[in-house]
């Protein structure tokens, strides 16, 4: 067996500053040998791995036949610059991107083995930075073997993200032969994935449904109150001095429904969906309004006196009507507090009007 100095890499790398003086602080001889699978022979002293490595502690202390042989502690499994650079880290706890480069996966097995857990989280971040479709895989399996929850999350959506890729690379190909228990957690984790996207998808498509219907109720109360451009109140001219208001859109489609709702001739008979549609809203409108006596919305407070006799209403509607509040009261909290301000005037000033 040949002895190196730190190794080559140490060298060039050494774990003490040039005008490092051993002696002065404290350091005896060398006193520990690592052995490593090549046959090199890695000095260091017992008190700095004791120190940083509670493992190589017990190694260390482990009861000798002869008190005066030489300690030898074999690290095997890995390249032998793999083991010195972890050694050096013990001494000085620093990597290069470059050791991390070609390390990085030999460093987490040996910080996780001699529970050195700053050079496990270094390593495990190094990894994740690193993460490509080819080796997601492996990474995979050593993250669970080594218990760094992160980089075994990150691992997961990686797969999950680039599954068709990753089901042709060798690592994939492996798993599937040796290790049937890993592909179904990958598997089920994909599962739980579309399926907490799809339920995401559906509840945005529903918030933005509820969001409509809120901003139509204001848009009915508006165009019943004040008038938007061409339908309002019977006492007041909608188009004089006014224009399109800020949310015209759903203005314009209510005062096209309101004028068909007027005229439909097919409504007495209950046949006229785009009628039904109109009662709908009126119906939502009185179930959000909390003052039908002041309301100029029509049907508001017949629709309240009718609910209050029908006290067995539709479990369906109420939970309609929960949810059209709730997506208004989220929607403003969502906005600036100087808009919600202004939004809160504006409706106290339509209800004055009203009065």
């Amino acid at each position: 067996m040949s002895t190196i100095e730190f190794s080559d890499e140490l060298i060039r790398n050494p774990p003490f500053s040039d005008n490092f003086d051993q002696s002065t602080a404290g350091f005896s001889e060398v006193d520990v040998q690592i052995i490593t699978s090549g046959g090199m022979r890695i000095p260091a002293h017992r008190s700095i791995l004791a120190s940083s490595s509670p493992v190589l502690e017990s190694i260390i202390d482990r009861p000798r036949k002869h008190r005066s042989s030489e300690i030898t502690i074999p690290i095997l499994g890995v390249p032998c610059d793999a083991v010195a650079v972890f050694i050096r880290f013990l001494y000085r706890p620093m990597c290069t991107e470059e050791e991390m480069d070609k390390y990085g996966i030999h460093l987490l097995a040996l910080s996780h083995v001699f529970l050195v857990p700053h050079l496990k989280q270094r390593s495990a971040k190094a990894l994740i930075e690193r993460l490509t479709i080819d080796n997601v895989v492996d990474v995979l399996q050593l993250a669970r073997l080594c218990d760094t929850p992160d980089l075994y999350l990150k691992c997961m959506k990686m797969i999950s993200s680039n599954f068709k890729a990753v089901e042709y690379t060798e690592g994939w190909k492996f798993l599937q032969n040796h290790d049937p228990w890993l592909e179904l957690k990958i598997l089920e984790f994909i599962d739980e994935t579309e399926l907490r996207k799809k339920k995401t998808r559906r509840h945005r498509e529903e918030q933005s449904l509820y969001l409509q219907l809120s901003e139509a109720m204001e848009c009915l109360e508006h165009i019943c109150t004040e008038g938007c451009t061409s339908v309002g109140p019977h006492d007041m001219d909608p188009s004089k001095n006014k224009g399109q208001c800020s949310k015209f859109a759903t203005c314009q489609g209510l005062q096209i429904l309101i004028r068909h709702f007027a005229t439909c001739k097919r409504r007495a008979n209950g046949g006229c969906s785009r009628c039904k549609r109109m009662w709908q809203l009126f119906r939502l409108h009185s179930c959000i309004c909390d003052q039908p006596d002041l309301c100029r919305v029509p049907l508001c407070r017949q629709f309240k006196l009718k609910a209050q006799v029908k006290k067995g209403d539709d479990a369906r509607w109420r939970l309609l009507v929960r949810k059209v509040v709730s997506a208004k009261a989220i929607s403003s909290l969502s906005l600036p507090k100087r808009k919600r301000e202004e939004e809160a005037t504006d409706h106290l000033g339509v209800r004055s009007f009203c009065l």
